[in-house]
């Protein structure tokens, strides 16, 4: 009945994202090991005339006003730690776009949390340009990856049954994103926190393709 409870109750420390807003319908949270927020954005792809200091408020803002079709039109990183937290509102990238993903997680290792309510949701573990985990947080039996059980435990303890069958169990996972953030917390170490929002982010407007 632990397993059950967990599928149904939001992960307490990070029940604040239910009501959170501002991150919209579409956005991508990325941990990337020891690198600066500046490599990470050159890795990236930005236009470096166009970096700055902001807060998250102004992040959230710039990129609103420079929106594109299919990608994030700003975008923030700051350092936490051994780790550099990159914002992409509205944006997926770095989740799932291999010209992205290659050049940043070069030499190390990401975690990247993606919501994208027109699509779909990801959880990505990437180590030197190889996804090494890959699943839709809806579906954590349809994993993909060099090493798809490689975070079997920690799913479990997360809420994400790496068993679950959405068609055999006929339920879905409650709290997709939470359950996400938590289990990247216990890959990283770091907890996504309100105070992570609340840091100032070096933004960069991406190049265009």
């Amino acid at each position: 009945m632990i397993e059950g409870a967990m599928m149904t109750e939001c992960p307490e420390e990070f029940r604040w994202l239910s009501g959170y807003e501002q991150l919209g319908e579409i956005y991508c949270v990325s941990f990337v090991r020891g690198l600066s927020p500046e490599e990470v954005l050159r890795r990236f792809g930005v236009d470096e005339s166009t970096l700055e200091e902001v807060t998250f408020a102004e992040l959230d803002e710039r990129s609103a006003e420079s929106m594109r079709d299919d990608a994030a039109g700003y975008i923030g990183a700051a350092k936490i730690g051994d780790w550099t937290v990159v914002v992409e509102p509205g944006g997926w990238q770095i989740a799932v776009d291999s010209e992205i993903y290659t050049p940043v997680s070069r030499g190390t290792e990401v975690v990247s949390v993606c919501r994208h309510d027109y699509a779909s949701d990801t959880f990505a573990y990437i180590v030197d340009g190889e996804p090494v985990v890959l699943f839709d947080p809806m579906l954590p039996d349809e994993r993909s990856g060099s090493d798809p059980d490689r975070f079997v435990m920690e799913m479990r303890e997360a809420g994400l049954d790496p068993d679950h069958d959405i068609d055999v169990d006929d339920a879905h996972i409650d709290f997709p994103m939470e359950r996400s953030f938590a289990l990247a917390s216990r890959v990283t170490g770091l907890p996504f926190s309100p105070e992570i929002l609340e840091l100032r982010f070096l933004g960069a407007e991406p190049l265009e393709n």
